[in-house]
């Protein structure tokens, strides 16, 4: 049995949506998506109009009958549900059958109930370091039905500007008999660090390539800007530098920005009509301008001076005080500074977990949504009720944006593993119709 003429797409636990909008740039038609977070689900349903958008608990009889129904029509089943019994894989019990891990049963519990060609599951690679690549891979492996491939990738291999280490669980049927397909990056991640030196004008991050027959062409890959292979943080958005810290309008035309720069720029704003969304910008304090300023590009808070590692440093009071008159410890991951020559590092849900290369400001939502991949005509947005929801995370409409964008899967990551899976149907569409005419 081959897969049918339309591929199509379950999503669950989808979140803004990085999978699906992969899978979707792929050639693959999104049938629903599923997440719990209200917010989310409205950005979702905003982004695929096209699709089914399921809000509740999978767990939840009603609603895991709505996501059956879709996914029994599903080519390939998406999602990448929490795995949190990382040390019971020492007492030998299986992950399946933990109560701490019960969304990941109900993956596998949907997975066996709808039967499609394929699935992809995506994950922390904490999961492997634990040793629990094997007992996954067996227990979605149905007992033989699937064929399952545990692959660690990082998206900056893809053409992310940003790096991003995460473990897949793809997936075929077995009675289809076909491979499953391997990623196969561009090696760049291995290729390039960023390394510290010192001088008279205080520390500083230079870009070194160690190239091999494997990644050969990195360097010139990434000092050029319409190579799309090996993506900068300037290649990413140079174009929206003069942003300026503090702005208030979410929308803006794209006349009032910079011209496109770079082939990945031109990319993001294809199909997005004529204005940018999310370009918010959060106020920056007089304390945290002065840090900056002590940073250099690609530089965090070990760069920072005794002075720049006071409380406060201008007398203006902000955050909760820690009784030592110094930065708390607690503060020091936001002060992480760009570096335009190269990827971002991973992006967490807060806004300042980055500092803008060139201007002492936090980045945009829509920025964020840029290292991402996430292309400009993706607009994310909140369930437009007010006040406490189920499944809404505190923090308020801002800080959901940023969570839904840190949160979610690279879409040029997950394109890369729809367009490897798409090559496989099609291989298999071609086998069957050789044999259908050396029958006939």
């Amino acid at each position: 049995m081959i897969p049918p003429p339309m591929l199509t797409v379950v999503d669950l636990f989808a979140g803004a949506g990085g999978i699906s909008e992969g899978f979707r740039q792929a050639g693959f038609s999104i049938l629903a998506g599923l997440d719990h977070d209200p917010d989310a689900a409205a950005t979702y349903a905003a982004n695929f109009p096209e699709a089914t958008v399921i809000l509740g608990d999978l767990r939840a009889p009603a609603v895991r009958e709505r996501v059956l129904a879709a996914a029994r029509s599903a080519t390939v089943l998406v999602g990448g549900p929490p795995c949190q019994a990382f040390s019971q894989m020492r007492n030998h019990t299986r992950m399946i059958s933990d109560p701490r891990n019960v969304l990941y049963r109900e993956f596998a519990r949907v997975l066996a109930d709808s039967m499609p060609q394929a699935f992809v599951m995506e994950n922390v690679t904490g999961i492997d370091q634990m040793g629990a690549r094997e007992q996954i891979a067996d227990d979605l492996g149905l007992d033989g039905e699937y064929t399952v491939v545990p692959q660690v990738v990082d998206a900056a291999d893809f053409g992310v500007p940003q790096t991003r280490r995460r473990l897949l669980f793809v997936g075929l049927r077995s009675t289809l008999g076909a491979a499953v397909p391997i990623l196969r990056g561009t090696g760049a991640i291995e290729a390039v660090a960023l390394v510290r030196s010192s001088g008279p004008g205080g520390p500083r991050y230079q870009i070194e390539v160690q190239e091999n027959l494997l990644n050969a062409g990195i360097a010139d890959a990434l000092e050029d800007s319409e190579n799309l292979a090996v993506v900068s943080v300037a290649d990413a958005i140079s174009d929206l530098t003069e942003l300026p810290a503090g702005n208030r309008a979410d929308v803006v035309p794209y006349a009032q920005v910079a011209v496109a720069r770079s082939a990945y720029q031109r990319q993001m704003r294809s199909g997005a009509g004529y204005e940018l969304t999310n370009v918010q910008v959060p106020r920056i304090n007089a304390d945290t301008r002065l840090r900056l300023d002590g940073i250099p590009n690609g530089g965090n808070h070990r760069d920072l001076s005794d002075a720049l590692l006071e409380g406060y440093i201008t007398g203006q009071k902000w955050g909760q005080e820690n009784g030592t008159g110094r930065l708390s410890r607690r503060h020091f991951y936001a002060y992480r500074r760009l570096h335009p020559a190269v990827w971002a590092w991973t992006l967490n849900t807060k806004g300042d977990s980055v500092y803008h290369y060139q201007y002492p400001r936090a980045l945009s939502v829509r920025e964020f949504a840029r290292l991402q991949s996430f292309p400009d005509r993706f607009r994310f947005t909140t369930d437009t009720r007010s006040g406490a929801l189920d499944g809404r995370h505190e923090g308020g409409p801002a800080h959901s944006r940023y969570r839904q964008v840190g949160n979610a899967v690279p879409p040029l990551l997950a394109r890369a593993v729809a367009t490897a899976l798409l090559a496989e149907f099609t291989a298999l569409r071609r086998r069957d119709a050789t044999a259908a005419t050396l029958v006939s």
